[in-house]
């Protein structure tokens, strides 16, 4: 993973503040989350007021390791234990039942609490940091994107010094800039709180990749009793500016429709010629790649004065699940007005 060096001075500033009860911005391999003590009422509120997102969102809470989830876990069951091991420290967050600890204001009132334990080198020494400091190593941190409700995630410190901002101008304590976000998109969230495992978000740790270690299916959440959790309404990780998503055969006749002066286009290759210069992004033709820039590019897009984005449709298949999964919310929430 290519970050800056750890800045352990400023970890442990950060630490410090969060004891303190204040909030604290920081890098981890999916995006930049804006990170509270767990265990502070007040500061996990002033989360909620800073980014405009409802009391009934659940925010996901960083732990260090397997152990220390078990402090905010009423059980873990082997599905679980099996899951953290394979993929933890990574991008993958466990829906579980809450422990006591685990409170309303961190978990929107639900009976169940998201767990993750982040990859990133920052996040990692900031988490320990927090435990250490506090002379408990369960110590978490919880933490959503560092946005405005329902706007485009962060992976660039730059990002959330634009949307939130530092205070004292700003609403975030401290921007820890641990460079770009190597995964690029949130975290998969997969539901264990019911007997067959259920795939609440899709992200870069893949279904295949779930089912042959869980050896059966992993379903896609679809009813109504499933867990609330981050990322899950039809319009969310929205533009300013409305976002078109389009199959190849079409971005050519609506740029003409448009008029080029007017749109900033998302493609795999040039669409027109006639772009303006700063118009146009050379989509990715890996997943992966794809997602590490998708939100870089969308950020970029909506500043490039455009009036409408359009964005050419990913390739099928399941590889891809997760980038048309962000994609398809944008395009929804941005037509929307944003959520």
């Amino acid at each position: 993973m290519n970050s800056p060096t750890v800045d352990l001075e400023r970890i442990e500033r950060a630490a410090r503040m969060m004891l303190e009860g204040r909030l604290v911005a920081f890098p981890t391999e999916t995006v930049y989350g804006l990170g509270a003590d767990a265990d502070n009422p007040a500061a996990v509120a002033a989360i909620f007021r800073a980014k405009g997102r409802p009391a009934d969102h659940p925010l996901i809470v960083h732990v260090a390791d397997a152990q220390a989830a078990a402090a905010w876990a009423r059980a873990l069951s082997p599905a679980a234990r099996s899951l953290m091991t394979r993929f933890w420290p990574g991008p993958l967050t466990l829906v579980v039942a809450r422990s006591a600890r685990a409170t309303d204001f961190v978990t929107g009132g639900q009976d169940t609490v998201g767990l993750r334990c982040p990859a990133h080198p920052w996040a990692r020494e900031l988490v320990l940091a927090l435990g250490r400091l506090a002379g408990d190593r369960s110590r978490a941190i919880a933490a959503p994107s560092a946005n405005r409700f329902g706007r485009i995630s962060p992976t660039l410190a730059e990002h959330v010094r634009a949307d939130l901002g530092e205070k004292p101008d700003g609403s975030v304590d401290l921007i820890l800039d641990g460079g770009p976000c190597p995964v690029g998109i949130e975290s998969t969230i997969v539901d264990l709180s019911t007997p067959i495992p259920r795939l609440l978000r899709p992200g870069a740790v893949g279904r295949p990749a779930l089912e042959k270690l869980l050896r059966g299916p992993v379903p896609d959440a679809v009813d109504a009793e499933a867990p609330r959790t981050s990322g899950r309404l039809a319009g969310h990780y929205a533009p300013r500016r409305p976002l078109e998503l389009l199959e190849a055969a079409d971005i050519g006749t609506r740029i003409a429709a448009l008029g080029a002066a007017r749109v900033a286009v998302l493609a795999p290759a040039p669409a027109d010629s006639a772009l303006p210069p700063g118009r146009f992004w050379a989509a990715a033709a890996t997943p992966e790649a794809y997602a590490r820039h998708l939100y870089e590019f969308l950020h970029a897009m909506d500043a490039s004065g455009a009036e409408v984005l359009l964005v050419q449709c990913p390739p099928a298949g399941e590889a891809w699940d997760a980038v048309r999964d962000r994609l398809q919310r944008s395009a929804s929430g941005s037509l929307e007005g944003g959520t």
